[in-house]
């Protein structure tokens, strides 16, 4: 039987009938079960970043969260629109990122994910885009599912990254949930796509050896549904694979 690529999903840290809990929603998981790949969860611990753990995998999948990045993390005050906090998965993730990205393991991160990703290499949030002159308002719509889902704004690709490498349309209609966003982007990542309001929506890493792709909106919601989304997926899988395979071919031996 083929062994499916073994995919580290990193959890959110949360009070549970009085006890601590590391939780990740299932839409994440059956995304990456439904493109061919093993997920499995990582907890998180402020205080014990265990990057060993990526030795064993073959990608890694930064997920989105009503948590916030620190902004001490950024060196920012705290806005009064921000209000949820979770400094486990601010530390495993700002310990994982730069370990993942030495080691070549191909990285997924989506909307906290993406923030994340600007956060370690050096870059700012908005805490509020709906108070910056000229920005839309990105915040998750009032509704069911479906309306909070559904397509809200376009996006344009930059042309010649590795997201237009992937989905060669000059651009698509994605949703929009989250209330943060990209400030100043970090020394070292590169904007793959922008919002009509000039808000960075999806980064890479420059130089990366492997896949490094981050979005700000959540192409794990129904993705075989949305073309950009199911490709984004294939993509991800598509590298995932070919680290497995590369991870577990045994190296040659000099005489």
């Amino acid at each position: 039987m083929r062994t499916r690529p073994l995919v580290g999903v990193i959890a959110c840290r949360r009070e549970v009938e009085g006890h601590p809990a590391h939780m990740v929603a299932d839409k994440y998981l059956a995304a990456l079960h439904d493109h061919g790949l093993a997920p499995v969860i990582l907890p998180v611990w402020e205080d014990a970043v265990e990057s060993e753990l990526l030795a064993s995998l073959d990608g890694l999948l930064l997920t989105g969260s009503y948590s916030n990045v620190e902004p001490r993390r950024y060196g920012a005050d705290r806005a009064q629109e921000n209000t949820r906090d979770d400094p486990h998965r601010d530390a495993a993730a700002l310990g994982w990122i730069p370990a993942a990205l030495d080691l070549g393991l191909p990285l997924l991160g989506i909307c906290r994910g993406f923030q994340e990703l600007n956060v370690a290499f050096g870059g700012t949030l908005y805490q509020a885009l709906q108070q910056i002159p000229g920005r839309l308002d990105h915040r998750e719509p009032e509704g069911d599912r479906e309306t909070k889902y559904a397509p809200a704004h376009d996006i344009a690709i930059v042309p010649g990254g590795p997201l237009a490498a992937i989905f060669p349309e000059s651009g698509a209609r994605v949703n929009s949930l989250h209330q943060q966003g990209i400030a100043e982007l970090g020394p070292g990542l590169i904007a793959e796509a922008v919002a009509p309001d000039g808000q960075i929506e999806a980064i890479s890493v420059a130089g990366a050896p492997g896949f490094a792709l981050a979005v700000q909106w959540h192409p794990e919601w129904k993705p075989r549904e949305h073309p950009l989304h199911d490709a984004l997926f294939r993509a991800f899988a598509a590298a995932s694979e070919a680290y497995r395979v590369a991870r577990i071919s045994p190296q040659p031996v000099d005489a």
